[in-house]
């Protein structure tokens, strides 16, 4: 009860200063994350936050099933992806050959270290995470082409990353020695039950909110207090089956999108504002676990080079080389490469790693993502206005078949 009231008198306490902490370019992420170090890490933390419980590890899983809910219905655009060949490139060619780049200059770092280790990593590290950059997708001296890519890139990627994560991460937990076919069938078959559950609430919320609209049965409180109950519903849902209760979370987006869009953002409004007060929590957790395993034993080289890595060769190549040729620019390219910013979807992966894995494989991948994740924060603030400025400069022509203005996920 005393690290609840820590928290909500941090984010009642953030509330009042945000607009003066913003002058400073100090975030809310950064803030929750100092306050973790300071308060809950090292030896004799102010507070105990335990994590290694049950209830611990349901907590960070519902904050990752909600994110995904919200993703799903902020990316769910279907001009913007019907247009954006980019952001298809970039989830469909460009994520896959990041994870396997990845997971190669694991091996080449880490010498000796399992496959599925490796991969759990990768899987963790590379997805993107928008919110650090939130500023740069909106500024409008950006051309539309890389600002609409890098949206549907962040909104979809997590999804997709979400079943491969949960697959490899069994199979460093596999105490019962299935057999590598039983995992994949058990994965298979909680994919399989995450769709059927995930499309059923999906469909039947979408069907059920418009009757009672047009009946005038509901108002606007009750379709915001709606959006909020259906991640939360279809990941119990699904997990009570057997399901992934993450790709059901997603499914349940991308199905309840189209309705909540024609009904307006304000029915979303309370799932994104609950979205945003959740991944806080996990940026205070992430403090706490970067005093715990990160400060105390110091800099690693080969960790700071993994992340140097994962920022820029594993990222970069893939996304400059599978948007050629479809009217992005040599810079804009670049920029689409570099700007995959990394934050609270790594971290929350990270937690669910540090939970579920052995002590040192855990540690291992938290190291990894918390040098990723600090690298990112650092870089990508630094050189996202410059960016900015210098497309204002060199300005180019906008294709004929440009997106949609992108809408940013909230997390």
């Amino acid at each position: 009860m005393f690290v609840l009231l820590v928290l909500v008198s941090l984010l009642f306490v953030w509330t009042l200063v945000s607009e003066r902490m913003a002058r400073w370019n100090i975030t809310a992420p950064i803030a929750f994350a100092v306050a973790g170090v300071v308060l809950a890490g090292g030896a004799h933390p102010a507070i105990s936050l335990d994590l290694e419980t049950h209830l611990f590890q349901r907590g960070v899983e519902l904050v990752l099933a909600v994110m995904l809910f919200t993703d799903a219905t902020e990316a769910r655009d279907d001009e913007s992806l019907d247009q954006s060949l980019g952001g298809r490139r970039l989830l469909g060619l460009a994520l896959p050959a990041s994870v396997v780049l990845a997971i190669v200059f694991g091996a080449a770092l880490f010498p000796g270290t399992s496959w599925w280790l490796l991969a759990v990593a990768a899987l963790v590290v590379m997805p993107t995470d928008l919110a650090p950059v939130q500023s740069f997708l909106r500024d409008e001296r950006v051309p539309l082409r890389v600002r609409a890519a890098l949206n549907i890139e962040g909104g979809f990627n997590d999804g997709l990353i979400s079943p491969l994560f949960v697959f490899c991460v069994a199979n460093l937990t596999n105490a019962k020695g299935d057999s590598f076919t039983d995992l994949v069938l058990n994965a298979l078959k909680g994919a399989v039950f995450a769709v059927l559950v995930g499309s059923a609430v999906g469909v039947l919320a979408a069907f059920l909110v418009r009757r009672c609209l047009e009946a005038g049965w509901a108002g606007p409180a009750g379709l915001r207090l709606a959006g909020l109950t259906l991640p939360f519903l279809t990941y119990a849902a699904a997990v009570l089956i057997g399901g992934n209760g993450f790709v059901a979370a997603f499914i349940t987006g991308l199905c309840y999108a189209r309705t909540a869009h024609a009904i307006g953002h304000h029915s979303l409004e309370l799932a994104h504002d609950a979205s945003h007060v959740m991944a806080l929590a996990v940026w205070f957790a992430f403090g706490k676990l970067t005093a715990d395993e990160f400060v105390q034993d110091g800099l690693d080289w080969p960790v700071i080079g993994y992340a140097l890595l994962a920022l820029t060769v594993a990222r970069i190549v893939p996304v400059y080389a599978t948007l050629s040729g479809i009217g992005f620019g040599h810079a804009e390219r670049a920029a689409v490469g570099w700007l995959g910013s990394r934050g609270v979807t790594s971290i929350v992966f990270a937690i669910l790693a540090y939970v579920q894995l052995p002590f040192g494989e855990a540690v291992f991948v938290f190291n990894l993502t918390c040098a990723t994740v600090l690298l990112s924060v650092i870089l990508h603030g630094v050189t996202m206005e410059p960016i900015a400025r210098w497309f204002a400069r060199n300005p180019r022509p906008t294709a004929p078949a440009a997106p949609a203005a992108p809408t940013t996920p909230a997390q």
